[in-house]
């Protein structure tokens, strides 16, 4: 861990520090270069946009803009680290936009007070981008903030964390379940946590046809009859009954689907699934059980992480870049709950199809099929773009018809 230490530190900092620089994308060497990006030529498109804002899309480029904004009180699984100390990882948002959708980024960290204060200052800086990108902003406040963003913007607003997320597990649990005999509308589906990732998890799980989900938190099972729930949980809280913990609920469940944190799944609790179970257990850098000791107590399990050092990594970045790129072809002023499920069954097909040399190569493998350790595409396939972009863009045009 001092050298992985050493070597993030050393790539952060050299030969410049930090990961990100503003290139310009028209020529500055003469003097009339000079004239028509700045004055007198600048007030031409000036006019034509105090005219007519959408010319914004044709004369600056606010449509492949993306802005990556947090307050920085949920930075990866460190926690309220504030606001600068998150910057890193907005770059790092940033590089994956520009990768592998070619979208340009603006990473913002935003020092407020209260989340209205936040909410106010994306509304006010959000006519300089194409969309927002939210990130690594605690629950519940994320949930507001993000509802109340959307509601004041023509843009789309995106919460990676909960959806980005949400989009992958769909699609890495269509495959599993197929895998395993197993469909979405009769399996039963146990999340341990219960907060942004996994509200939104199981929310869209739920509108593409699951029907058996139990969420339990620190307290435990969400039920009805609970006080401490919120708008965003309450709608997912089951009616009250016996099964008041996770080892209460976990006899004979289908799928266990963890974003809690490190070791919260026992041994002695994935004997209780039922039999060819699904565990996804997305805890990070540590899951909720290492798939060496889950793969020791059960030989017919189908597991995923989030770790790219394990088979089957559920990684936001198979989405984000995508998502956006299609909604941004397609100038959607919002990213719906349709465009969620065509980018989850775009992924979902995808890792069907024979895998191309060149992601071999990336990962040095010298053979990978649609099976028990491959279920959803590698970051490095450049199929995604075309696939999943398109899959985007033709579900948000479908919607403006």
């Amino acid at each position: 861990m001092d050298d992985l230490k050493k070597r993030a530190l050393d790539y952060h900092q050299f030969p410049i520090p930090g990961k990100l620089s503003v290139e310009s994308s028209k020529p500055c060497a003469t003097q009339e270069d000079l004239s028509l990006a700045y004055t007198p030529g600048v007030a031409a498109p000036v006019r034509e946009i105090h005219a007519d804002p959408a010319n914004a899309y044709k004369y600056t480029n606010k449509g492949n803009l993306i802005a990556v904004i947090t307050d920085g009180t949920a930075v990866l699984g460190l926690g309220n680290m504030g606001a600068l100390a998150s910057k890193p990882v907005m770059e790092g948002k940033a590089v994956l936009f520009k990768h592998f959708a070619g979208i340009d980024v603006f990473d913002i960290e935003i020092n407020a007070a209260t989340p209205d204060e936040f909410i106010q200052t994306v509304v006010n800086i959000a006519p300089t981008f194409g969309g927002i990108n939210l990130e690594d902003i605690a629950a519940p406040h994320c949930f507001y903030i993000e509802n109340e963003l959307k509601k004041r913007l023509d843009i789309p607003v995106f919460h990676d964390d909960q959806h980005g997320t949400a989009v992958i597990v769909a699609a890495a649990l269509s495959n599993a379940l197929e895998i395993q005999g197993k469909t979405l509308a009769t399996v039963k589906i146990v999340f341990l946590g219960a907060g942004a990732a996994g509200c939104s998890c199981a929310k869209l799980l739920k509108l593409m046809g699951a029907t058996n989900i139990t969420m339990v938190d620190k307290t435990g099972v969400l039920t009805t009859d609970r006080k401490d729930l919120h708008d965003n949980n309450r709608h997912l809280a089951v009616a009250p009954s016996d099964a008041k913990t996770l080892a209460d609920i976990m006899p004979q469940a289908d799928v266990f689907i963890g974003v809690s944190a490190a070791n919260a799944l026992s041994p002695d609790l994935l004997k209780l699934m039922a039999a060819k179970p699904v565990v996804f257990a997305l805890a990070n850098p540590d899951p909720e059980i290492l798939p060496s000791l889950a793969h020791a107590v059960r030989d017919d399990i189908l597991m995923a992480t989030g770790r790219s050092d394990f088979p089957n990594q559920v990684n936001n970045a198979l989405c984000f870049p995508y998502l956006f790129r299609g909604a941004l072809d397609a100038k959607a002023t919002q990213i719906t709950e349709e465009m969620k499920i065509a980018a989850a069954l775009a992924l979902a097909a995808l890792a069907r199809e024979p895998v191309p040399a060149d992601v071999l190569q990336a990962y040095n493998l010298t053979s990978l099929s649609f099976g028990r350790d491959y279920i959803i595409p590698k970051p490095f396939d450049k199929r995604l773009l075309a696939r999943v972009s398109g899959a985007v863009a033709d579900a948000a045009r479908l919607q403006k018809k």
